[in-house]
């Protein structure tokens, strides 16, 4: 005989499970049928440590791309199940030390008035304009690694590129700091992390030297992954609007490069991969560029600079076929 006093045992279909990718990793939220997906921002909040201001949601479906204050009326949770989730956004202590780093970065303001410039003619004055808007404000390289003056060289060459320059013109990208990556902390036996892009363009950071630190790689690969960086400062997710958008300003920045021909900062020794055209381009993981993703059972610590390269164009032809297949679905799924 059952007591009318106790409560009934909640079932299996009383609630729902929510699974959202960040940072690489899933992570999977128990809510009741009822809740809404401001559930499941506070949940966001408290168990992954980031505020709702850094917080936007890409949903693959008609509801697309979310973020708090949700406009009424607000999605309910059951429409978001079984649904790909990707959650952008960075911890309060990541922010803090991202403007630390920018801040530390910043040079200081010299006291007194600023001398105005005297007229020259011929000069195009809007174009001087915005190249000193859109830029890098601020060139960093790392005074723990070997000859840091031929980094920054290799800084104020990409800087100075014709090619970049003119694209950041043209997309008004304005980047407070450019900055090196120490190798050794973004190299493991299965990948090779090339660039960094910290909340869409805040800091940007390019593997310029080679793994044995005994050299530099070659400057148009580097151009390129920074080029892949910069369209991060548009788009997040590795789609079909990334990609045109990543193509597209290599497009501009070759195009407009009425300087190259040279390869070589001061005396710095360059990896050179040969006569043959090498794009060191690979998987690609929330901002990351990374070459030489595993594929099977062989590692890259034990292929040649040769395989990995091919291993890493193969792994980004998959990922590029994968992210138009996810884009085709979403768009008939709306």
């Amino acid at each position: 005989m059952s007591d009318a006093n106790t409560s009934p045992i909640p079932t299996a279909t009383d609630e729902l499970e929510i699974t959202l990718l960040h940072h690489g990793e899933r992570h999977t939220f128990s809510f009741s049928r009822d809740a809404t997906i401001s559930h499941l921002s506070e949940r966001v909040a408290s168990d992954l440590s980031i505020p709702p201001s850094n917080q936007k949601f890409l949903i693959a479906s008609k509801l697309g791309l979310q973020k708090p204050p949700f406009k009424a009326p607000i999605p309910p949770l059951t429409e978001l199940v079984g649904k790909k989730i990707t959650l952008m956004g960075s911890t309060s202590a990541e922010v803090s030390s991202l403007n630390a780093s920018i801040s530390a970065a910043s040079p200081p303001r010299r006291p007194g008035p600023i001398k105005a410039a005297l007229p020259a003619r011929n000069r195009d004055y809007k174009r001087i304009q915005e190249e000193a808007q859109y830029t890098f404000h601020t060139l960093r390289p790392l005074p723990y690694l070997p000859n840091p003056d031929r980094s920054l060289c290799f800084l104020e060459r990409l800087r100075d590129d014709a090619g970049i320059k003119a694209a950041m013109r043209t997309h008004k990208f304005s980047v407070p700091l450019l900055t090196e990556m120490d190798p050794a902390m973004h190299t493991t036996q299965e990948s090779r992390t090339l660039g960094l892009n910290r909340n869409q363009g805040e800091v940007i950071e390019l593997r310029l030297r080679t793994d044995a630190y005994d050299g530099y790689r070659d400057y148009k690969t580097i151009r390129n992954t920074l080029c892949h960086e910069l369209a991060h400062n548009v788009w997040g997710p590795h789609d079909r609007n990334f990609w045109n958008l990543c193509k597209q300003i290599e497009r501009e920045v070759a195009r407009d490069d009425w300087k190259s021909g040279g390869r070589s900062v001061g005396d710095e020794e360059f990896y050179d991969p040969g006569q043959e055209e090498v794009h060191d381009h690979g998987g690609w993981t929330g901002g990351d560029f990374v070459l030489g993703r595993r594929s099977g059972s062989t590692s890259a610590g034990t292929m040649s600079r040769r395989e990995i390269i091919a291993r890493a164009a193969e792994e980004r032809m998959k990922r590029t076929k994968q992210a138009e297949e996810e884009a085709g679905e979403s768009g008939s799924a709306s």
